[in-house]
């Protein structure tokens, strides 16, 4: 999905940086063509000037995406989830970055989950990133506790993961 969004503004790299800010950050585009967080109105300068984009490309942007019916259904629907990593060290708690070999491989999340069940580590938060949406997506639990060296043993000896991160 991701690439054929980003095919649909092939012509304009500049375009293209906002489509992905858009996606990465969750904004919504509402239908008088703001970016938007919810309800709150996200100035096209501030976005122009976080990727470093003419605030008329924004703007061009989210005429293009009101335009075609499949974008607007996107963008429209799109939302943020308020995520703890950030918090982590604020709240004493440890985030867990894992990297797979196949993120289309099924089972991923229940094996690593379940892997935590098993030795009694409770997950505050799960995130896992589209593979349809970055290139290289991980998967980040959050957890009251720090992890055991054997957790994190048994975590990296399942078949599928690639690389494990502690924050």
């Amino acid at each position: 999905m991701f690439d054929e969004i980003m095919e649909k503004f092939e012509g304009s790299p500049s375009q293209q940086a906002v489509i992905r800010l858009l996606l990465e950050r969750g904004f919504s585009v509402n239908d008088d063509g703001r970016v938007v967080s919810g309800g709150i109105e996200i100035p096209n300068t501030g976005i122009a000037r976080e990727i470093d984009v003419d605030r008329r490309v924004v703007d061009s942007t989210t005429d293009a995406i009101l335009e075609d019916p499949e974008l607007r259904r996107i963008f429209q629907n799109i939302s943020q989830v308020p995520s703890l990593m950030d918090l982590a060290p604020v709240l004493d708690l440890t985030v867990l970055s894992i990297a797979v070999d196949d993120p289309e491989q099924e089972g991923i999340v229940a094996g690593i989950t379940g892997t935590l069940a098993d030795n009694d580590i409770s997950i505050r938060q799960t995130i896992s990133e589209d593979p349809e949406f970055t290139d290289e997506p991980r998967l980040y639990l959050v957890t009251d506790e720090a992890l055991p060296g054997e957790v994190i043993t048994e975590l990296r000896d399942l078949e599928f993961v690639r690389k494990i991160e502690i924050q």
